[in-house]
């Protein structure tokens, strides 16, 4: 009995110490393929950018989709622009943030909650 208790208790405890150490890994590591999947559409945004002298509209979803992004998706990547240029992706996890996302202005991802506002 004595040792079957040791052995839970060390279970528990390895368990929120393996918990612990992966909420403080860095989210280049937790979100790797996220990430990788927002740099390619990062780097079609900036080419579409180049092409076009603007930033996509929130709302042409026919160009968001060339560039990566799909509309219907329940935890999707999604994209907001504002009228200086700036855009945000926000991976949309739930109903509450803070969420995965990057913005134009940083240059990096960051765990954060939206700072462009869908007009």
């Amino acid at each position: 009995m004595k040792k079957i208790l040791v052995i839970v208790i060390s279970l528990l405890i390895l368990s929120i110490i393996s918990l612990t150490i992966y909420w403080n890994l860095p989210i280049e590591i937790t979100r790797k393929s996220d990430i990788g999947f927002g740099n390619k559409v990062i780097q079609n945004i900036e080419n579409y950018q180049k092409t076009n002298h603007q930033l996509p509209s929130n709302n042409d979803w026919q160009t968001l989709q060339k560039l990566g992004l799909k509309k219907d998706e329940s935890e999707k990547l999604s994209y907001t622009s504002d009228k200086n240029g700036n855009y945000e992706l926000v991976y949309v996890d739930g109903f509450d943030g803070p969420y995965l996302m990057w913005n134009s202005k940083e240059g990096k991802w960051t765990i954060d909650f939206p700072t462009i506002v869908n007009d």
